[in-house]
């Protein structure tokens, strides 16, 4: 029987066009599901659009559509850019409209109520639509606006709802992290998480009044109000399982498996603290690990702002240079955990060098020198110099380290490029035969290795450099053509 593994993105809106962060999120999410595959795991990789909520409801309105036309034309959208971020086929895809989803939302809700922590009172506070979250003071700039929705007037809710007695779930939190160290990675989230549940849990409202907000899931028992979007939306992460029916689905990848999270840091408190302490409120399992990503930020750490003019479009990257041109800057020269800025000189100088350069040469003149001397690849051959190499790779991988995974296939790279310098095969060829073919077939294995290892990184680039050894051909045009 296969090892199971479960990974899951966070689920965006779809109220707008994916950006160059969800980029990263599901690209470095496919990456790991497509490590797992080639390890043999049997992987469910889910994602999917999270479709409830003020944000939704009111972009809905201003374009003169239902709430379910929106989200419908967003889904749509929304599979499209995963296409070109080239995330694998493999993928399960949830929508928080899906009627099972609902379900299995109001059964959670049923059973956190019926173990007390669900409770009803009169309040008020202050919320920013853009992040669908309640705010306090200190999260407030010096203007009292949402620090990551600048210029967008707070709503001020004044209502009776329900509430999650969140206050409940500070030591049992407490107690999984230190039980968990490796819970949330990086370590320094880690130790933030800790910091935070350390300093106190509020209690939070996970209901709006119908008549003001309808686009939403129907409380169990209360015709008056639906569910705050996000106690909905994180039970995604199960639903999709076939929780709460027993069909096997959730027991194999969710109970008997390792449940892992990915997420921007702007979503740690909501996977590793608040859906923890929701999970534990039903008596279901924990996540095994969350995973956190660092921003991407514009030139000089700014946050990347269409008002500013610094955004830089994921699709129009993908349209101009390719699918694994993206995948690879994302995954190489961004930060595994750090903010990283993206802009497109910095795009360009690693496309050139990393990808027109380096690997594309590389291939180029293997392939070259292999089929004008008639020489083909040796599956039997091996080359232990470059397991130091594949370790390291590995070892980073496991890790969640996958710029630092790359950084180990560009290593071997750089190891043939000197080779082919300092050795000068397409000579050593011409005066002794026997040492010529050895080293081309050396240079052969390295490009051979440096596929294997790609496949979960870049697949297609990966799926090229194999068919020219298996057939011993030339590119038919270059991997990736040098841009100026």
């Amino acid at each position: 029987m296969n090892k199971t593994f479960y990974i899951t993105t966070t689920l965006p809106y779809v109220n707008a066009p994916l950006h160059m962060g969800h980029a990263l999120e599901f690209i470095r999410t496919d990456t790991i599901a497509r490590y797992k595959m080639v390890q043999g795991y049997d992987v469910y990789f889910n994602t999917g659009t999270d479709e409830h909520g003020v944000k939704i409801y009111e972009k809905a309105n201003e374009q003169g559509m239902t709430a379910k036309e929106f989200v419908d034309r967003g889904f749509a959208v929304f599979k499209e850019q995963l296409e070109m971020f080239g995330v694998s086929k493999d993928v399960h895809f949830i929508r928080t409209t899906d009627k099972h989803h609902e379900l299995a939302a109001q059964e959670l809700w049923r059973r956190v109520e019926k173990n007390g922590y669900i409770y009803k009172k009169n309040y008020e506070a202050k919320y920013c639509v853009g992040c669908e979250s309640e705010k306090t003071d200190s999260e407030l700039d010096e203007k009292g606006e949402c620090k990551d929705h600048p210029g967008r007037p707070l709503q001020i809710i004044n209502e009776e709802n329900y509430f999650f007695k969140y206050s409940a779930f500070q030591d049992k939190l407490l107690d999984f992290y230190n039980k968990n160290p490796k819970f949330v990675i990086p370590e320094f989230r880690y130790n933030e998480m800790k910091s935070f549940v350390e300093g106190g849990l509020q209690d939070f409202s996970i209901s709006r009044i119908k008549s003001k907000m309808p686009w939403g899931v129907a409380v169990p028992g209360d015709e008056n109000q639906v569910m705050y979007v996000w106690f909905d939306a994180l039970t995604n992460y199960i639903s999709t399982l076939g929780w709460p029916d027993n069909n096997g689905q959730f027991e194999k990848y969710w109970s008997s498996g390792t449940p892992t999270q990915y997420c921007g840091k702007d979503n740690t408190r909501f996977q590793s603290a608040m859906w923890q302490a929701m999970l534990m409120a039903a008596d279901l399992p924990n996540s095994h690990q969350v995973v956190v990503n660092g921003f991407i930020t514009a030139d000089g750490g700014l946050k990347m702002s269409k008002t500013l003019g610094n955004v830089v479009d994921p699709r129009d990257i993908v349209n101009e240079y390719g699918t694994d041109a993206l995948r690879y800057f994302l995954l190489a020269e961004v930060s595994s955990f750090e903010d990283s800025p993206f802009t497109m000189e910095r795009f360009k100088d690693a496309y050139n060098s990393g990808l027109a350069n380096g690997i594309g040469n590389l291939v180029s003149r293997v392939m070259k020198m292999a089929t004008s001397n008639n020489i083909f690849f040796d599956p039997i051959f091996t080359n232990k110099e470059k397991d130091i190499f594949v370790m390291e790779y590995r070892n980073a991988m496991n890790v969640f380290n996958l710029n630092k995974a790359m950084a180990s296939i560009w290593a071997i790279v750089s190891w043939a490029d000197r080779s082919i310098q300092s050795n000068e095969p397409f000579k050593k060829i011409k005066t002794n035969r026997e040492e010529g073919e050895m080293m081309i077939q050396v240079l052969l294995w390295d490009i051979n290795l440096i596929s294997e290892l790609l496949v979960p990184f870049m697949p297609e680039t990966a799926s090229k450099i194999k068919e020219c050894i298996l057939q011993n051909k030339m590119p038919t045009e270059p991997l990736f053509l040098r841009k100026d």
